[in-house]
């Protein structure tokens, strides 16, 4: 969906008209991680499985089946967006991504690793359990992110951010120029930006959890508790009781009856007394 919808806003794009291929982007990020965000976390990028795999936030396999599946599922679009257009529109590569006339590859590299942090930044903190000072909507935060992240990178490259979006059309349209860039920059800062939040800027981060990392198993974090009011906003409609009726009614005193307690004695004495006689 992405790829198919992303990629075919494309169709009308020129140096000066971009602002709805980001805003197509944007809102199709925010809805397919909504959608799936149950499924697998609403990772539908490469580089957040990658940072979520070197920060142990998903198993290996896990991991390998996620990527496989995404770069599936760009293919997927990309063939069914050829299908869906004319041989004029073809021309445009499918949306492909590629460097601007201006733009060396080293500069395409950094955009795409800029833009790609900024993204797995965001969605680390969306997905921190730990945080209870985060309010809102998760998938549409992401999807802002997108949006501002394409109208920055859009001039220059394009806005990759994802390798799984870059080679669907890549593969179909066969346009590979400079297309090293738009899987190592952004696999490189989506690592990057997952180390930085695990173990620097998540809550309770510290340097020591790089040791962690490489010697023990994390646990699982504990969700976040509810912030508790304020004493004096506290407002029950408990009975007050006297404390001092419950002490005097929770240990009622024994009194004893000593004529009672007199005369059993000496019914017991008197016994005592008749059986040492007949003996």
């Amino acid at each position: 969906a992405i790829t198919l919808l992303g990629c075919g806003s494309h169709a009308t794009y020129n140096d000066q008209n971009f602002l709805h291929v980001a805003l197509t982007f944007g809102f199709i990020v925010a809805t397919v991680v909504w959608v799936f965000n149950h499924v697998s976390g609403g990772h539908m990028n490469p580089a957040v499985t990658l940072a979520a795999l070197f920060t142990r936030r998903v198993s290996i396999i896990r991991g390998v089946l996620y990527i496989v599946f995404q770069i599936i599922g760009g293919i997927i679009g990309a063939g069914i967006l050829f299908g869906l257009t004319d041989s004029k529109k073809h021309f445009t590569d499918l949306g492909s991504n590629e460097l601007s006339d201006s733009t060396t590859s080293a500069e395409g590299f950094g955009v795409e690793f800029m833009i790609t942090l900024i993204y797995v930044l965001a969605y680390f903190a969306c997905h921190d359990d730990k945080r209870s000072d985060l309010r809102g909507s998760a998938p549409l935060t992401l999807g802002v992110a997108v949006v501002a992240c394409h109208i920055f990178a859009m001039p220059f490259t394009k806005a990759g951010m994802n390798p799984a979006r870059s080679f669907g059309p890549a593969l179909i349209a066969d346009h590979w120029d400079d297309h090293w860039v738009f899987w190592v920059g952004p696999l490189v800062g989506g690592l990057v930006a997952g180390l930085l939040y695990e173990y620097i800027f998540a809550s309770g981060a510290t340097f020591a959890g790089v040791k962690k990392c490489l010697l023990r198993t994390k646990k699982p974090r504990k969700q976040a508790e509810p912030e508790k009011a304020p004493l004096e906003e506290i407002r029950t409609d408990a009975i007050e009781v006297d404390e001092t009726k419950i002490d005097a009614d929770a240990a009622p005193e024994v009194v004893v009856d000593k004529a009672d307690t007199s005369a059993e004695d000496k019914t017991i004495n008197g016994a005592s007394a008749d059986e040492i006689k007949k003996d």
